[in-house]
């Protein structure tokens, strides 16, 4: 065997070997990669914030349930706007475009609670955290009561992000006109009674 062609076997073996490495790291990589971000299975526990039906005489949130002083309630900023969440959401009404979200799954939501995609939840930029509110899709009539406990979504032409398990209760798929109305608390409706 010549002295080229030692050289030539000896090249072959070692970028072999280092092509080999590479590529095991490369698997490894991509393999690592896709274990990433933990998943969240269907638990069943349902989280204090869900409410897995909606009925016509479920309970509202009180006042009591909403604390101003929570850092969730507060003024806050998001890409440079400012936004200040109201204090009192009784007989708040109104209506614009919703959308839903779902990926965000296991994420933290701005009242601590991890996000369910399948629970009745939403996020308001303004409103109470936490708040009951009816939503009704204005092209087919159909509505349903979530819990509003996170903060979203951060475009201004949206008014209230839904869950992927109330979107889909409403028959919501992408962007839809809707009506949002905060459900009373029953100390306001007893007061009201109560002459």
């Amino acid at each position: 065997m010549t002295e080229q062609s030692r050289q030539t076997l000896h090249a072959i073996k070692h970028y072999s070997r280092r092509g080999f490495f590479g590529l095991s790291m490369l698997t490894i990589f991509f393999l690592s990669s896709c274990a990433s971000k933990p998943v969240y299975g269907p638990t069943s526990e349902p989280s204090p914030l869900t409410y897995q039906q909606e009925t016509s005489n479920s309970t509202p949130v009180t006042a009591a349930d909403v604390t101003t002083s929570k850092p969730y309630n507060k003024p806050y900023k998001v890409r440079g706007k400012n936004y200040y969440p109201i204090t009192s959401s009784s007989q708040y009404t109104e209506q614009g475009t919703a959308s839903w979200y779902g990926q965000e799954s296991g994420n933290i939501t701005s009242t601590g609670a991890r996000f369910r995609p399948q629970g009745l939840t939403a996020a308001h930029k303004t409103l109470p955290l936490p708040s009951k509110v009816r939503v009704t899709n204005l092209s087919n009539g159909r509505s349903i009561v979530v819990i509003v406990n996170d903060r979203g979504p951060f475009k201004d032409d949206r008014l209230i992000d839904l869950s992927q398990g109330a979107a889909k209760k409403i028959g919501l798929k992408g962007l839809a006109k809707v009506k949002i109305e905060t459900l009373e608390s029953p100390s306001t409706s007893n007061n009201s009674r109560a002459s």
